[in-house]
């Protein structure tokens, strides 16, 4: 039987996660732990957050997940990654999210996409996730929550998709996935 040592750092540990089938239908509920543990798909989504440069050249965040994560810590990924409570629409948990993880706002989130994903970590933990991604505006300068996220950056679009092929395992599991589908919207 596996133990929670590996989430103690995370304080959401017996947060309550949406369970869902392959059609993102809610089949029930389960503590954080309990999702991750047994594998059970789950509502999750992931945002990007864009904004032009001082020279008015479009970039979208990065964030570095913290060290102390219970799986990928030091990886980078879209801005921020979550997921909703029971009762709380996709698009809104993401608006929350972002101010708790960023400490900015954002603006304009629209769902883009969403897919379904699994990855095993070496602790024995798993992600098995119904991945919505958003797309928005960030509003003022990011001041991170140095528990969920080690480090911010701006990066240009062709910038990221060399990084993202040339650099693969510099990004968690989800992250070439939702980063590739934001390029593809946002490159038109």
């Amino acid at each position: 039987m596996k133990t929670n040592d590996g989430m103690n750092a995370d304080p959401a540990l017996d947060d309550t996660l949406i369970l869902v089938d392959g059609l993102d239908r809610e089949i029930g509920v389960a503590t954080k732990w309990e999702a991750h543990a047994e594998g059970l798909l789950h509502r999750a989504f992931s945002v990007v957050l864009t904004r032009e440069d001082a020279e008015g050249n479009a970039q979208l965040m990065l964030s570095q997940r913290a060290m102390g994560k219970y799986h990928s810590g030091g990886l980078w990924a879209n801005s921020c990654c979550s997921h909703p409570r029971v009762g709380e629409a996709v698009v809104d948990a993401a608006y929350r999210r972002v101010q708790e993880e960023l400490g900015c706002v954002a603006s304009g989130l629209r769902e883009i996409g969403a897919f379904a994903y699994r990855a095993e970590f070496a602790d024995g933990l798993s992600e098995h996730e119904y991945d919505h991604v958003l797309v928005g505006r960030c509003v003022g300068e990011p001041s991170p929550d140095q528990s969920e996220v080690a480090a911010v950056r701006w990066v240009g679009y062709d910038e990221l998709a060399r990084e993202l092929a040339e650099q693969p395992k510099h990004f968690a599991a989800w992250a070439p996935m939702v980063l590739s589908i934001a390029l593809a919207t946002l490159a038109r």
